[in-house]
C-alpha cells in the first residue's frame, strides 16, 4: 500500500508547473500496480481545492485512493518526532501534519509517494519513500 502526500496531490490539482509531471506519472503508475490511500490529515489538506466532498472524491475516487483512519500509536509517534524537531530548534510553521504522514506511514508499513523526502528520511528513516 502506498500512501500518498499531500504535495503529490495538490501537484496534479493545481497543475503545478515543476511537479505536475512526475507526480501525474507516478500516481498513474501507482494505480495500475499498487494500492493507494490517503488519511484524514491528506484529506484536509488537499481538500481546500474542491468546493465540496464529493468534488474530491471525484477527482480521488475513494475505490482508487483508499481512506484510512490514522492509528493512535501513529499519533503518538507523531507527536514524539515533532516534539525531537522542535527540540532541534525547527520552526513550528505547519509542520505537525508531516508528522502525522510519516508516522502513519511508519506503523501502518505503508511506502509513502511524497516530493518532499528531507523531514521522513530524518524522522521516519525505514518508511520506504517513492520520491524524486
Amino acid at each position: 500500500m502506498i500512501l500518498i502526500d499531500s504535495n503529490v496531490l495538490l501537484d496534479v490539482v493545481s497543475k503545478d508547473a515543476t511537479w505536475f509531471e512526475w507526480s501525474y506519472s507516478m500516481i498513474e503508475d501507482a494505480l495500475n500496480h499498487d494500492e493507494m490511500c490517503i488519511n484524514p490529515i491528506i484529506y484536509a489538506e488537499v481538500s481546500i481545492r474542491f468546493s465540496s466532498p464529493q468534488e474530491f472524491d471525484d477527482a480521488f475516487p475513494a475505490d482508487d485512493f483508499r481512506r484510512q483512519p490514522i492509528p493512535y500509536s501513529a499519533a503518538f509517534l507523531a507527536g514524539k518526532a515533532h516534539s525531537a524537531y522542535r527540540r532541534k530548534g525547527g520552526p513550528r510553521a505547519s509542520t505537525l501534519p508531516d508528522f502525522f504522514i510519516g508516522a502513519h506511514a511508519l506503523v501502518a508499513g505503508f511506502r509513502l509517494m511524497t516530493r518532499d523526502a528531507k523531514r521522513y528520511r530524518t524522522y521516519f528513516p525505514t518508511v520506504e519513500l517513492i520520491s524524486p
